[in-house]
């Protein structure tokens, strides 16, 4: 899955839930409305045409209606607010719906491929594809193009990860647009097992987008930690705020496009319980503006003090 650049956002300022799910919903309700005409138009005239891989490519776009309404679902869920079951919120939601994203693809371009290879087994039987296709695969091909801009644009400045699965998925439409309509050229040119080595071309690269998509929200399920680029960036708002002299042992996992964390901060070991709380809570508020933080956990040491926790660690 590609993931979302924050190189120079780690201080920008973070979107509500509310509005993430509103842009999300609105860039792929644009999303469902391309798939629908685009996988119509496609499939229709592949059947028409006889072109296998306008025909596979007219299922991938079909198949990006099944991934749109998955991204939707998750918008609706993700947004919930916290609850006894869910003390952290629902935002891994997200990511449960782009794993199974990737394994729709996966699965819809390994059918793909077994298909092609059937009519790679007999290319006396391919036959001869209608100009007509090779105009539907190239307005196909600008319009998922378009799609992927627009929709990546929309995923990066809301920062969604699931977005960015979605609008890399609009991208690979477009290169498979691409590789069938050089296929339909091959074919009109004379080279009818051109149209279905075009379509295991589709089949492999829908396949291969869809195993990186369910293994990197794979991943963050098992708890991954953020980029350390990011976790740099925390600690150096914890080491800036008044009272903390010193930051160890930050450690993070992510919650759909959130973050946890927890970090050691280290204070006077003279001042009060209540000084050494106060700090802690303006490291915390810190954090929480400028990251995309959803909870951080503090722990007090005394600074250039033995403290228990260490002491057991060491022995």
């Amino acid at each position: 899955m590609k993931n979302i650049d924050h190189h120079d956002e780690h201080d920008s300022p973070q979107y509500g839930t509310t509005e993430r799910a509103a842009a999300m919903s609105r860039s792929t309700w644009t999303s469902v409305a391309v798939n629908v005409c685009l996988s119509t138009a496609q499939i229709a005239t592949g059947i028409f045409g006889k072109s296998q891989g306008l025909v596979a490519d007219g299922i991938h776009s079909l198949s990006d209606l099944v991934a749109d309404f998955v991204v939707l679902l998750a918008g609706h869920h993700s947004k919930k607010d916290a609850d006894e079951d869910h003390p952290y919120g629902h935002q891994r939601f997200e990511t449960g719906a782009s794993l199974a994203l990737g394994l729709i693809l996966l699965v819809v371009g390994l059918g793909m491929l077994w298909s092609a290879f059937l009519k790679l087994q007999s290319p006396e039987t391919v036959p001869k594809v209608h100009t007509l296709a090779l105009w539907v695969a190239g307005f196909a091909l600008v319009s998922k193009e378009l799609l992927f801009r627009y929709m990546l644009a929309v995923a990066h400045r809301v920062k969604s990860s699931l977005l960015v699965a979605n609008a890399w998925h609009a991208r690979s439409d477009a290169a498979s647009s691409l590789v069938v309509a050089l296929g339909i050229i091959g074919n009109l040119a004379g080279y009818p097992i051109l149209d279905p080595i075009a379509a295991s071309i589709v089949g492999f690269m829908v396949a291969k987008m869809g195993w990186e998509f369910g293994w990197e929200a794979l991943n963050d399920l098992m708890d991954r930690a953020a980029d350390d680029e990011e976790v740099q960036a925390i600690r150096r708002t914890l080491q800036e705020t008044p009272g903390v002299i010193g930051v160890h042992d930050v450690n993070t996992r992510k919650m759909g496009d959130m973050i946890v964390v927890d970090a050691h901060i280290e204070v006077d070991a003279e001042i009060t319980v209540e000084e050494g709380h106060d700090i802690a809570v303006e490291a915390r508020k810190r954090v929480m503006q400028h990251h995309r933080v959803l909870n951080l956990m503090t722990h007090i040491d005394p600074w250039k003090r033995p403290d228990l926790d260490h002491a057991i660690e060491a022995s």
